[in-house]
């Protein structure tokens, strides 16, 4: 057990330390030996857990798509929003996310994981829009793949243009910006007036979920 637990500490530092190489240098610019030193891990280590720069790839692309735990809502598109504004919250707070959409923009890595992590976002918004659709949250002309594909494009494109003229400090706002402009096309009015979709959503969702885990805790010690 102490040896399993170590092992996935070791893992959990190489990919962390190849995050932030990654995100500084890109694919091509990062080395090996840059993600040794910062890792402060030997190359046996390294190579035990990943194979290549390829592998390490493949493994920070794995970290993008979670579900966090986000909590159940009475719509299945107020889902969609807070997942999205929330990951529009945690990106310039996260190397691996970070890296994650540095990574995502390098065409030569798409193949490494069918599509690289848009694809992998683009099913899950679909999927949530697929429930929104059984549960009658939305119009009868919406098809789900579609709609997933639509938002994960529109996403990253104000990501990119969040990042370059702001280092992301408006990303939030751009997202919140892109659901106020595309629900009332989507959502049915009298779902459309129920969703939560403003700048701070994601914060507010963050902080939700954080106490959330919080509170076993606070009872485990009440009760000792």
């Amino acid at each position: 057990m102490a040896q399993q637990l170590r092992a996935i500490r070791t893992r959990g530092a190489i990919l962390h330390a190849a995050a932030e190489v990654f995100a500084q240098h890109g694919y091509h610019g990062a080395s090996i030996a840059q993600i040794l030193e910062k890792a402060q891990v030997t190359r046996g280590a390294l190579y035990f857990h990943f194979a290549s720069k390829e592998q390490l790839v493949q493994g920070i692309f794995a970290q993008q798509v979670t579900e966090q735990g986000y909590p159940a809502r009475t719509y299945k598109l107020q889902e969609l929003v807070d997942e999205a504004m929330a990951l529009a919250c945690r990106l310039p707070q996260e190397i691996m996310l970070r890296a994650g959409a540095k990574l995502a923009m390098e065409p030569q890595l798409q193949e490494l994981t069918d599509g690289g992590p848009w694809e992998a976002w683009a099913q899950r918004f679909a999927s949530m829009v697929d429930a929104a659709k059984r549960h009658g949250e939305v119009y009868p002309h919406v098809v789900p793949g579609d709609l997933g594909r639509f938002l994960v494009s529109s996403w990253i494109g104000a990501q990119v243009v969040s990042e370059v003229t702001s280092d992301w400090t408006d990303l939030e706002g751009r997202i919140s910006s892109l659901f106020a402009y595309t629900l009332p096309s989507v959502a049915l009015p009298a779902i459309f007036a129920q969703l939560e979709f403003g700048p701070d959503r994601g914060t507010r969702v963050l902080a939700e979920m954080r106490a959330d885990q919080e509170e076993p805790r606070l009872v485990a010690e009440r009760t000792r």
